[in-house]
């Protein structure tokens, strides 16, 4: 009895310190700000509140967020006090301090990543008038797109058609179409666009087999505490060339199109709207787009700690195009019929989302996408694939020792059936289980790595192709493991020293497994 007295009289000593913290300009709460009170710490939740028990004492009380200026305050706390104190944290206007994800996970200043990271603003796609945001990666330092496969410092190499070797991602989750691992750059919100992140490397480790050569990660604006609507129209008009035996065409080329896209937050919902429309006739003969896409984001706020969502993208369409030119001199003709496709598409995405912050501060987040393509081709090329894919990531933050560590387990199911691959239906699988740990030491230098174990299976039930090749029946299973570590050191307040290690890992593609056609004449 005098023990349980005892324990009851020493916690009753505590005090505690609450807040909450948010952006200075809107009044937006900070979700996941780091809060020091000497050696304990605390991290805000959904609303930006937070709660530490500390001992009677003085402490300096430090606040800081990736993106903002750190607030610091020294307090003195009385046995048995309750103290709130809130903080207004002001964006800092240097580039290095621009929040980015993709290289770990969670949000992190752009100089303290340990991988070669490129940031890509949406004010130079509007100031360039990029139509397609494959467009806008071309002014990206060593970024080149070729025939819409992206290639990173030319570590990709070139396969047409079939399987890239940089992984395209939206709002963290890979959106590479099933049977070839292709990025279709028109399902890509672009007027929705908080920021691109392009990692430079390869990045297997926290994203798989498709990262061989880098990332490219697309993340979706989220409304502010003001409503936001934008509208954009544009078109342009292509005059005949002074050498009139070019002018193939009895009315000029042209593209014309908009946008519209509203942003806001509605009590405990936030909502995200847009679409996008093209007509683009080329001066390249039998080449054009006609596509409409429409996009959706939803988060709602079940409780401070609680957030589910539902994000979506439907994408209707045609587009047409030739395999090779006629001649040299006459590369905007095709010499044939036989070289030109005509595509008509239907593509949609449904991503459901949930985030979870337990009593200590771990975030516990849910992230899927069913991602479904059906692509009506020419010349015996069409195909229709659905994907199934799931992810659960777990982050705890060990304050007292600056260290991070971001663990999660993959899985994506896909099923394909094309007239490519004999019109029956192959089916793929991957598992997979990924940690990243990352340790900052003596405010200059910090150090990550990474580990992943990826398991992959495709199942490819025997075909004949149109061309009369027989493939028999065929499992082919493979498992994995990929390794990373990276470091970054402060060497002055604006100079940052960085090198990276990573092994690059790729599981082929059905295409680049079983794909037999012909383009053109070339089989």
């Amino acid at each position: 009895m005098s023990m349980f007295l005892c324990i009851s009289f020493l916690q009753a000593q505590k005090a505690t310190l609450t807040g909450k913290i948010t952006d200075k300009d809107n009044g937006e709460p900070l979700i996941a700000a780091t809060i020091l009170a000497g050696a304990r710490g605390a991290v805000s939740d959904i609303e930006g509140v937070y709660s530490v028990s500390l001992d009677p004492g003085t402490y300096k009380v430090e606040v800081s967020y990736v993106g903002y200026q750190p607030f610091t305050q020294s307090i003195t706390l009385q046995a048995n006090e309750n103290i709130t104190l809130d903080a207004a944290l002001t964006l800092e206007t240097s580039v290095l301090q621009t929040a980015t994800v993709t290289s770990g996970k969670y949000q992190k200043p752009l100089s303290e990543v340990t991988v070669s990271l490129e940031v890509l603003r949406p004010n130079l796609i509007e100031n360039t008038s990029k139509l397609t945001i494959d467009d806008a990666l071309e002014k990206v330092p060593g970024v080149s797109v070729v025939d819409g496969q992206a290639n990173i410092r030319g570590g990709s190499g070139y396969s047409y058609g079939a399987g890239s070797r940089v992984l395209l991602m939206v709002d963290d989750i890979p959106i590479l179409q099933a049977d070839a691992g292709f990025p279709n750059w028109d399902d890509v919100p672009i007027e929705n666009i908080e920021q691109v992140e392009i990692v430079k490397g390869a990045a297997s480790s926290l994203y798989g087999s498709s990262a061989l050569n880098g990332i490219i990660n697309i993340r979706s604006a989220l409304p502010k505490s003001e409503p936001e609507t934008r509208v954009a129209a544009f078109y342009t008009h292509f005059f005949s060339p002074e050498d009139e035996r070019k002018k193939w065409w009895d009315s000029a080329p042209y593209y014309v199109g908009g946008s519209i896209s509203h942003r806001q937050k509605f009590k405990k919902l936030d909502l995200v709207l847009g679409s996008y429309y093209l007509k683009e006739n080329s001066f390249n003969k039998d080449t054009y787009k006609d596509f409409g896409r429409f996009n959706f984001n939803t988060t709602y706020r079940v409780t401070d700690r609680f957030t589910i969502g539902l994000n979506g993208n439907v994408n209707k369409g045609e587009s047409g195009s030739f395999f090779y030119w006629q001649t040299d001199t006459t590369a905007y003709e095709p010499p044939n019929d036989t070289t030109a496709t005509v595509r008509k598409r239907f593509r949609y995405n449904l991503d459901p989302h949930i985030t979870y912050f337990d009593q200590a501060g771990n975030r516990h987040k849910f992230l899927g996408r069913f991602y479904k393509v059906d692509n009506d081709n020419s010349d015996n090329q069409s195909n229709e694939s659905e994907i199934f894919y799931g992810e659960y990531q777990f982050q705890k933050r060990f304050v007292d020792w600056d260290l991070v560590m971001t663990t999660g387990f993959v899985g994506q199911y896909s099923q394909v059936t094309a007239e490519l691959y004999g019109d029956t239906t192959f089916s793929a699988r991957n598992l997979a289980a990924y940690v990243q740990l990352e340790k900052e030491f003596w405010d200059r230098l910090n150090v990550s790595a990474g580990f992943r174990f990826e398991n992959n299976l495709l199942t490819n039930p025997g075909f004949e192709s149109p061309l009369g090749v027989k493939v028999t029946p065929s499992e082919d299973e493979e498992s994995q493991p990929v390794f990373r570590l990276g470091v970054n050191f402060r060497a002055t307040d604006y100079t940052y020293l960085r090198a990276s290690w990573g092994q690059g890992y790729r599981y082929p593609t059905i295409a680049e497994k079983y794909i037999v056609t012909d383009v053109g004449g070339f089989l």
